[in-house]
């Protein structure tokens, strides 16, 4: 049982921060427009983000799909921090880093999922590798 409630308080915590930001980068918000601005990638990356922002915290939350959605979110996420720590600053926009440690906060939550499913991973390279051979 303790198990899977901290699951799911990782699932929930990860999936809500993906989605509140769906609001802002669907809606063009200044703050949103300003990041992909400076990245070079406004506007497909801000919207193409926020679609695999979206799919990404679907498959979180779904038992069957966490690790999939995890490994997704992991990735975004990753080049999220990239992009604070090599381009945007830790803080943007006097934001105080609240986004910079929201990314964090997803990326440990993700990482930590895709730990404790990793069993999943590795039959399905085991399977993978095996078809190779």
């Amino acid at each position: 049982m303790k198990k899977s409630l901290f699951d799911w308080m990782l699932r929930i915590a990860a999936a809500v921060i993906l989605l509140q930001t769906l609001f802002f980068k669907f809606t063009a918000s200044e703050e949103s427009v300003y990041i992909f601005s400076t990245l070079g990638m406004e506007p497909f990356g801000r919207i193409a983000s926020g679609v695999g922002e979206l799919i990404a915290s679907v498959l979180i939350l779904i038992p069957r799909t966490t690790v999939y959605g995890a490994l997704m979110g992991l990735g975004i996420i990753a080049g999220a921090i990239v992009s604070h720590l090599f381009v945007l600053g830790i803080a943007v926009k006097n934001d105080g880093g609240l986004l910079f440690i929201l990314a964090v906060a997803v990326f440990l939550c993700c990482a930590i999922l895709i730990y404790r499913d990793r069993v999943i991973l590795q039959s399905i390279l085991f399977k993978y590798k095996n078809r190779l051979a």
